[in-house]
């Protein structure tokens, strides 16, 4: 079992960037494959990168491509999204999930952190 804590999120400006941070406990972070999914109001959770356990290749969703990179460090114990260039659209409460396939499906992931808000707003 692994336990999630996210952190990072906040307040920026249209434009800005943050740095989302998820760590993990437990001894066995490497072999998760792990996965940044965001949640707005009244809307469904949404996809947004994962980075593979092994290799570390990484998929994004569309919206994000070119914007958002996820990055891990395995020393640490720790999976990051940096969000770079946010719109407003991107405001949402951004969850960490830890699976055994580096997939888009919240369905697919075993652990989920807490959550950490992020909101884009002038």
């Amino acid at each position: 079992q692994v336990q999630l804590v996210e952190s990072g999120g906040g307040l920026v400006q249209p434009g800005g960037s943050l740095k989302l941070s998820c760590a993990a406990s437990g001894r066995a972070f490497s072999i998760y494959d792990m996965g940044w999914f965001r949640q707005a109001p009244g809307k469904e959770r949404e996809f947004v990168a994962v980075i593979a356990s092994i290799g570390g290749s990484t998929i994004y969703a569309d919206s994000v491509k070119g914007r958002f990179t996820i990055s891990r460090d395995n020393a640490a114990n720790t999976v990051y999204l940096q969000l770079n260039g946010l719109k407003p659209e991107d405001t949402a409460v951004y969850y960490c999930a830890a699976g055994f396939e580096p997939t888009a499906v919240a369905g697919d992931y075993h652990y989920w952190g807490q959550g950490t808000q992020v909101t884009v707003s002038s």
